[in-house]
């Protein structure tokens, strides 16, 4: 059963950093790939970054790079998202995600519920 859930969001000041969590059920993190996810109200889904559990390669959008970053710990079953340097364009809710395919961001499948994050400017 695939299980995803998310925690660590927050409200923030531009500028500032928060890292969120993901605990996958050990069913789910024998995926592919996990990955974050973001949507901002009146926007569509975007992909934030990607791992691969197994050897820990990580892919970010351009958006993030340099200012946000992935990492697992396969002993938790739980991928991490740190993200610094905020901006208010980054606030948006925040879902975890898994793919059986690859970590490319049109192949993921299944997300979690979410967890908020706000950035104040």
């Amino acid at each position: 059963q695939v299980q995803l859930v998310e925690s660590g969001g927050g409200s923030v000041q531009a500028g500032g950093s928060l890292r969120l969590s993901c605990r996958a059920s050990a069913y789910t993190y024998r995926s592919v790939c996990l990955g974050w996810f973001r949507q901002a109200p009146g926007k569509e889904r975007e992909g934030v970054a990607a791992i691969r559990p197994d050897i820990g390669a990580a892919y970010y959008a351009d958006s993030v790079k340099g200012r946000f970053s992935i990492s697992r710990d396969n002993t938790k079953n739980t991928v991490y998202l740190a993200m610094n340097t905020l901006k208010p364009e980054d606030a948006a809710l925040y879902s975890c995600a898994a793919s059986n395919r690859s970590c490319v961001f049109d192949d993921f499948s299944y997300w979690g519920q979410g967890t908020q994050v706000t950035v104040s400017s």
